[in-house]
């Protein structure tokens, strides 16, 4: 199993259908934040729906192409990172949710700079980016605090509910990961 330690009180997990139960408690708990923001949200109605994600991650994991970690902070689960893989392009991408109750103690900027770390050492890619919506000023924060460049805005590329949000699309090089 996949387990990346970041400090005594926060590691990754790669997540596993133990863990289905937990993690929907999670999602409902602040289940309408969430859904502001991510498309996925209306879809998990019940720990069987996260259970199917969990196998269609961990499936992906097992052909290389992405890693879902759970983010436990003091041993509970307070939401999930992941690492999108396209191994042609020798490239990344990052997508995350947290906990509305986790948030604003640095675990998110510290879960991303991890498997930051992981992409460019681990697994060598050379690009990795990170996708937020555009009003998402949280979300956007975190590609910021660690030094990735604003490339640019993704007009209307994804739909959340009812409507189109603008999409903020952040880069980093592995060149530049040492520098930032």
């Amino acid at each position: 199993m996949f387990a990346y330690h970041i400090d005594d009180n926060l590691e990754l997990r790669l997540l596993e259908e133990r863990h289905a139960q937990q993690l929907f408690e999670v999602i409902a708990r602040d289940r309408e934040d969430l859904r502001t923001w991510l498309p996925w949200v209306d879809g998990s109605r019940s720990a069987e729906d996260v259970t199917a994600f969990i196998h269609s991650a961990r499936q992906e994991f097992a052909a290389g192409r992405d890693l879902t970690c759970g983010i436990w902070h003091h041993s509970s689960p307070v939401g999930t990172i992941n690492l999108h893989v396209n191994p042609t392009d020798r490239a990344g991408e990052i997508g995350y949710w947290l906990a509305r109750d986790a948030r604003g103690q640095g675990i998110m900027t510290k879960a991303t700079r991890a498997l930051v770390d992981y992409g460019f050492g681990e697994l060598e890619l050379h690009r990795i980016v990170v996708r937020c919506a555009v009003d998402n000023h949280a979300s956007r924060a975190i590609p910021e605090r660690l030094g990735f460049v604003l490339e640019g805005t993704l007009r209307e590329a994804q739909w959340v509910n009812d409507h189109f949000n603008d999409l903020a699309l952040y880069a980093m090089l592995r060149r530049e990961w040492g520098r930032a």
